[in-house]
């Protein structure tokens, strides 16, 4: 894999910190666009004004890699080839969806299709983990999340990675698992891959098969959810969360105090998530509330989606006590009013009953998400009859060793199941 300067500072001495979007980053890293093939938006292929939820505004083409260029980017970072049988072609993807009230806006995304395989391939969703800054969402610049999606690829489906709100080419702020708006962005994310796919001459099938790393994995459970209700005629077929934070309540939170998730990594997240969720619910009227000094005239500036990681992690301390006054510690400790209102909210994703096949990947040195979250999210889908794999991969298997380690056997689960042979 061609590593950008970017890549290079992710894996740094900050990574080795613990920060966790760092370390996702280093694991998804992007694929810089060769010039040639980095289309100018006067060479987007545009539809007309949207008028529906998922419509297609334009198709940009992003890369082209052949067969032995994508294990070259894999093999770098220690993932598994195996799987790879194609090049791949990306485009970034603009289309219409809502905002977490409901308003009209846009967002973007990663379109991936195999050069090769069937005519018409069924479709991957991989929505990725935490991310920053707009450039490191799927379809933004040099040193985005693009490595995953590539690898669903190579193996011969085609992959919808969305952005989110907010990231990418998206307007606004992104509203940092603020699930229900993940959710909209992902499902009309595939419904715009699917024009895509016709525009391209390379139509795909109903069949979808829904994955997402730490964030990205508890947003893929929640997406499983609204496919299993028919959402445009979609089939899920299977769903692989990896490391995903599913148990807020009972295992993330409570993780940042006692130890379970490492104090820089929880300080990096809290900030993320306690900003993001007061611009869309009222925790606070002054950051003072929540933030000590010298924090609060910083930390909502700090994830206005310009920022790198690196640059986040530096301004701030190196734990939640040093983070927020002693009143949100014990907010955060044990959780009540506002804040528990917005957890709950955003929680409970695997409390359901899915019919399609589910393994949950984990590790058991994971202190960026512990991996309680997966179990607790079996226990949740065993409540209701559902049998769930839990996938654990190992007792060293930090939070960027379990993306490693899980996506391509993630790829092989899916070959599995379209031929048949795993349930």
């Amino acid at each position: 894999m061609t590593i950008t300067q970017h890549s290079k500072q992710l894996r740094g001495q900050w990574l080795r910190r613990g920060a966790a979007a760092v370390a996702l980053a280093a694991v998804l890293g992007g694929i810089a666009a060769p010039a040639a093939l980095a289309a100018p938006a006067a060479r987007a292929t545009a539809s007309a004004a949207p008028a529906a939820r998922g419509d297609l505004v334009s198709v940009v083409p992003l890369d082209t890699l052949d067969r032995d260029q994508v294990v070259a980017e894999l093999g770098t970072l220690g993932i598994d080839p195996a799987t790879v049988r194609y090049g791949v072609r990306a485009y970034r993807l603009t289309y219409a969806t809502v905002d977490p009230q409901g308003r009209p806006t846009t967002a973007t995304g990663l379109f991936v299709l195999p050069r090769g395989g069937p005519h018409r391939p069924d479709l991957v969703s991989d929505t990725h983990g935490t991310v920053a800054t707009r450039d490191d969402a799927p379809s933004g610049g040099p040193g985005s999340n693009r490595l995953t999606p590539y690898l669903h690829a190579s193996a011969g489906r085609a992959v919808a990675a969305p952005d989110y709100l907010g990231l990418g080419g998206g307007p606004g702020n992104h509203p940092y698992i603020d699930t229900r708006s993940s959710v909209t962005a992902s499902v009309d994310m595939l419904k715009a891959a699917r024009t895509a796919a016709d525009r391209l001459g390379r139509p795909v099938s109903r069949d979808v098969y829904a994955t997402g790393f730490s964030q990205g994995g508890q947003v893929a459970m929640a997406l499983g959810r609204e496919l299993s209700r028919g959402r445009d005629g979609l089939r899920l077929r299977a769903l692989a969360p990896m490391a995903g934070p599913h148990d807020l309540l009972g295992t993330e939170f409570p993780g940042l105090t006692d130890g379970r998730v490492d104090p820089r990594v929880g300080v990096f997240y809290l900030s993320y998530f306690l900003t993001a969720q007061n611009r869309l619910h009222p925790l606070y009227e002054d950051p003072a509330e929540v933030f000590r000094a010298p924090y609060a005239q910083v930390v909502e500036s700090l994830f206005d989606g310009s920022h790198q990681v690196q640059d986040i992690v530096a301004a701030l301390p190196a734990t939640p006590q040093e983070l927020l006054t002693p009143q949100w510690v014990e907010n955060v400790r044990s959780p009540r009013g506002a804040l528990l209102e917005v957890i709950r909210a955003n929680d409970g994703v695997c409390d359901w009953k899915p019919a399609a096949p589910v393994r949950l990947y984990t590790g058991g040195a994971d202190t960026d998400v512990p991996a309680a979250n997966s179990r607790a999210c079996a226990a949740d889908l065993a409540r209701h009859g559902v049998r769930a794999k839990v996938v654990d991969q190992g007792p060293d298997a930090d939070h960027t060793a379990t993306a490693v380690r899980s996506a391509p056997q993630v790829v092989r689960w899916f070959d599995a199941i379209r031929q048949g042979r795993s349930s």
